[in-house]
């Protein structure tokens, strides 16, 4: 089984054609609900006395929600702005709130579980989660700039205990102090990771296995509601395939990235987690099918 660690969060997203307010969000609802159309997924992490029971009904239809901690305060709060290319986001908010000092748990039930996904969270909570898992099978961890910015040294000390980093283009360059994407990954390499995945938002992934590179391009769409939680909804895609198929070699890998840049693709074509909800696996196998066909140069 899978389980995901990360923050959830009430967005306030200001987008070119209108505004949505404390909306459900944050790394692991939406790694989470994409990682639950493929396998059964765990989910570890904390929010406030104010988050609607209705998000939480939402969440646990699909996934176990046994990690969650309710307790008493206000749950993180992350307000952004939208240019109207969607290619620029201006943070206007950012509140950790109860997340910001909460000691984090692993479940009794959850510690044998052969999937760790630890979404973007502070790298030092990230590590004593992780210590506190029996022996799983791949790991994978994402970050952001704050906290290159803030931690760097623990982000470092996050990538030598994990077999796979995934991390988006501007961040890769950030921590690695290197322009060149292979350079990049292969110097998050030489720090312990065996597997990284470059996000490159519409553009696609870069998934690098040693020394070999495959790049995969994104799903066309024409229509982009809210960017908000594609690259979290690529890294729980590619989990949770990882998961069903019991294994992260390269092949696996691969599937999983297309997997991944699929259900970015229907993230961003509706306003926060709607694009997920509903979503069915034949929905999923039909756009998986198509970006195959679109990617193939050899067929007929």
């Amino acid at each position: 089984m899978l389980v995901v660690f990360g923050s959830m969060v009430l967005d306030r997203i200001h987008a070119p054609d209108g505004a949505v307010w404390n909306e459900l969000g944050g790394s692991s609802t939406y790694a989470a609900l994409a990682a639950s159309r493929f396998t059964e997924t765990r989910l570890i992490s904390v929010a406030g006395t104010d988050l609607p029971e209705s998000y939480t009904r939402i969440i646990g239809e699909g996934v176990d929600i046994s990690g969650l901690e309710i307790v008493e305060g206000r749950t993180f709060r992350y307000e952004a702005r939208y240019e109207d290319d969607f290619d620029t986001r201006v943070d206007l908010v950012v509140e950790p709130n109860v997340s910001l000092e909460y000691r984090y748990r692993v479940p009794e039930g959850y510690r044998g579980s052969d999937f760790v996904y630890l979404a973007n969270m502070d790298p030092v909570q990230q590590i004593s989660l992780l210590e506190q898992f029996e022996h799983p099978k791949f790991v994978m961890c994402d970050t952001i700039s704050y906290w290159i910015d803030t931690k760097r040294d623990s982000v470092v000390d996050l990538i030598s205990m994990v077999d796979a980093v995934i991390i988006n283009d501007g961040e890769a360059r950030h921590l690695t102090n290197r322009h060149n994407l292979v350079e990049c990954a292969r110097i998050i390499s030489g720090w312990g990771a065996q597997h990284t995945i470059i996000k490159k938002a519409e553009h696609g992934s870069l998934l690098f296995c040693g020394d070999e590179v495959y790049p995969l391009p994104g799903f066309p769409v024409d229509r982009v509601a809210d960017p908000t939680g594609a690259g979290d909804s690529f890294a729980g895609a590619v989990m949770g395939y990882l998961d069903s198929a019991g294994s992260a070699g390269t092949g696996e890998l691969r599937q999983a990235c297309v997997y991944g840049n699929v259900l970015g693709s229907f993230t961003v074509s509706r306003r926060g987690i709607g694009g997920l909800v509903s979503l069915r696996r034949a929905d999923i196998e039909e756009r998986a099918n198509a970006y195959r066909r679109m990617v193939c140069l050899d067929a007929r």
